[in-house]
């Protein structure tokens, strides 16, 4: 009978004897792999985490002893363990788990994540929540190697070792950030600093000299500095050890026999320890061992090829791959132009440029904030910094955008990947923001091409402007345009019609960025099914805005209907009609995007027609309007006046 079949919660993992979890671990990567490749998720960094999981729920306590997660990626596993094995089918489905932690999906998720670099700080929370409350348990952070490139986990380690509670911190390192020492003495080291005879050696003789106060505090503090300086000669550890933390390891993270024992050592352990585990990313997938980069996030593919199915089935370019050739094309007209991203080379298509100009490229690590600075000084130098960097993440280094980007008015360029909704990762995730907060910040340009063509003039406009600006594009294939002969440079801040009807237009459609498509294609629907006849503009810039476009448009017809992929709250919609309002032209609007709430998981398809956002919805949303304009007009005829 299967093990992982008998297991409805933790409580039932620890019935199973020690010498079988081995054989345990293999079904549970037969179940990510075999859900996985049908549903796409997170592959690698599950897979290399089996162990580790399995591990953490057989010696601690789950929810009494919550376990953290940092990302939340790596939590396929935890989440077969802790109840969800039933509903494990429905990974990144539309109504079923998500990708990530989420603490309304289960007790054993003490805390929501998607992005990196903050399950330290949150454990810190949650341990001094329960200290607070007088409630047991010790509190578990498991972080990644990359999310420990980030600055907030070395903020957070530094307040844990000042408060010196009863913390646990594991650092799963994969070997992409740290690289350990191993053999025999760390090994060694690993077991006698984390064993229960030294620790209660070291409390007996804490105790012993605490009665004499004149030389103990002396006495202590030298035997203390006698086991830090041989654990940092002999372990990686000088780091932790220096943040006031115990370090143990390294230590092997696939083998239980090792990693077990030492787990119920450190539950013991007084004050904030740091277990430092090694994992292969990938581990028990080949093809994942060997390549964990391109099996991080994997689309839904067949188990036996591991390959993604539909691969070669679209020859139409991703947005991505088209920015990728046109800033290396860029950089060999420009040396001043140089490429920087925060642990995402292969995501944001800048391997390419890393490649061609390696002098040029630099990957920062998970430290948005510190990227977006350092782009800054070096346009403060001359530069033209390309920042491509995700929708999602950048918004972390809103205050690095504001303060050191715009109010010095540098000209760096922000390229957003993933933006509007990005599907399966789900809110996390969804790009749903940028317009509000990027559109807000003076000095700020943001550029939303609609198809390859204009992406590519869009970035050598903004390279060329000599000010911030951003432009944002989404995941996946490109709408078909060709890649432009030659790359010319856009009239800044002016938007253009691409769609009149024959006779005078009732309605203007403003589409921002890849919604042109859908747009024209509810043109169509309204002109021949409706009678109504609708002028449609790719405003291209969503900030400078093109006044003098919108307001003629806007007189010309009478109703005005924005669309975006984006927040409404603060958006392209909410500037037209600020800008009506302000020129005193009372003409109907209505905007389509993203309602004031967080947008579940599922195919972004789905969910673009649950929002209106597909053509559809799109002349559903212009007939109303009309409607509403027609009653608005037999209330008030004369309401509506020309633009001066």
């Amino acid at each position: 009978m299967s093990l992982l079949a008998a297991i409805e919660s933790p409580a039932d993992l620890k019935r199973i004897a020690q010498d079988d979890l081995p054989i345990l671990c293999a079904e549970l990567r037969e179940r990510i792999i075999e859900v996985v490749s049908r549903n796409g998720g997170h592959l690698a960094p599950s897979l290399g985490v089996v162990e580790l999981a399995v591990a953490l729920h057989y010696v601690f306590e789950s929810p009494v002893d919550p376990i953290v997660w940092d990302v939340g990626d790596q939590a396929y596993a935890h989440k077969l363990l802790t109840g969800r094995r039933e509903r494990f089918d429905t990974l990144r489905q539309s109504g079923g788990l998500s990708g990530f932690t989420r603490r309304d999906e289960s007790v054993h998720d003490p805390f929501g994540a998607g992005h990196a670099s903050t399950g330290i700080s949150a454990a810190i929370g949650i341990a001094e929540a329960k200290r607070l409350k007088g409630e047991p348990g010790r509190v578990v952070a498991v972080i990644g190697d990359g999310g420990m490139t980030g600055g907030m986990a070395f903020e957070a380690l530094n307040h844990a070792g000042s408060l010196g509670r009863d913390l646990v911190v594991v650092l799963n390192d994969n070997g992409m950030f740290i690289s350990p020492r191993v053999g025999a003495m760390s090994h060694w080291l690993s077991h006698r600093f984390a064993g229960r005879g030294f620790n209660l050696a070291r409390r007996r003789i804490k105790d012993l000299l605490t009665g004499f106060p004149r030389w103990g505090d002396v006495t202590l503090r030298w035997i203390r500095r006698g086991v830090e300086s041989t654990k940092v000669l002999l372990t990686p550890g000088i780091l932790f050890e220096g943040l006031n933390f115990q370090y143990i390891g390294p230590v092997d993270g696939h083998d239980l026999a090792e990693l077990i024992p030492i787990l119920q050592n450190v539950r013991m352990l007084d004050g904030p320890s740091l277990v430092h585990v090694r994992t292969v990313k990938g581990k028990g997938l080949p093809c994942a061992e060997k390549d964990p980069s391109r099996y991080h996030g994997v689309a839904p593919s067949e188990p036996e090829t591991s390959r993604a199915s539909g691969v070669g089935e679209h020859r139409t370019p991703s947005y991505t791959s088209v920015f990728s050739r046109a800033l290396v094309e860029l950089g060999q007209r420009d040396e001043r132009i140089v490429a920087i991203t925060a642990a995402m080379p292969d995501g944001t298509g800048l391997s390419a440029f890393a490649e061609r100009f390696p002098g040029r490229f630099y990957d920062v690590g998970i430290a948005e904030e510190h990227a977006v600075t350092f782009a800054a000084g070096l346009a403060c130098q001359g530069f033209r910094p390309v920042v491509a960097i995700y929708s999602t993440f950048l918004q972390r280094a809103y205050d690095q955008i504001l303060h050191d980007v715009c109010l010095q008015r540098l000209p760096v360029t922000f390229v957003l990947d993933r933006a509007g909704l990005v599907g399966e990762d789900g809110p996390t995730h969804h790009g749903a923001f940028d317009l509000s907060y990027l559109s807000h910040l003076p000095e700020m340009a943001v550029l939303a091409p609609a198809d390859e063509a204009e992406l590519v003039c869009m970035l050598s406009s903004a390279l060329d402007s000599g000010r911030p600006a951003a432009l944002r594009f989404p995941r996946g294939a490109g709408a078909g345009a060709a890649y432009p002969e030659r790359i010319e440079r856009l009239p800044f801040g002016r938007g253009r019609v691409v769609h009149r009807p024959a006779g005078r237009p009732e309605i203007a459609l403003l589409s921002v960025g890849t919604m042109l498509g859908a747009c024209l294609q509810a043109a169509r629907r309204l002109e021949e099914r409706e009678g109504l006849p609708a002028a449609v503009c790719d405003v291209r810039f969503v900030k400078p805005l093109d006044r003098e476009l919108v307001l003629r448009l806007a007189s010309e017809t009478g109703q005005v209907l924005t669309i975006e992929e984006a927040s409404l709250i603060g958006g392209f919609g909410q500037q037209v009609c600020a800008l009506l309002q302000a020129e005193g032209l009372a003409v109907p609007v209505a905007s389509l995007g993203i309602p004031d709430r967080f947008i579940a998981h599922g195919p972004a398809g789905e969910l673009r027609r649950e929002l209106g956002l597909d053509p559809e919805g799109i002349a559903r949303a212009a007939l109303a309007l009309r409607r509403r304009g027609v009653d608005s007009a037999l209330e008030a005829p004369d309401a509506r006046r020309s633009s001066p």
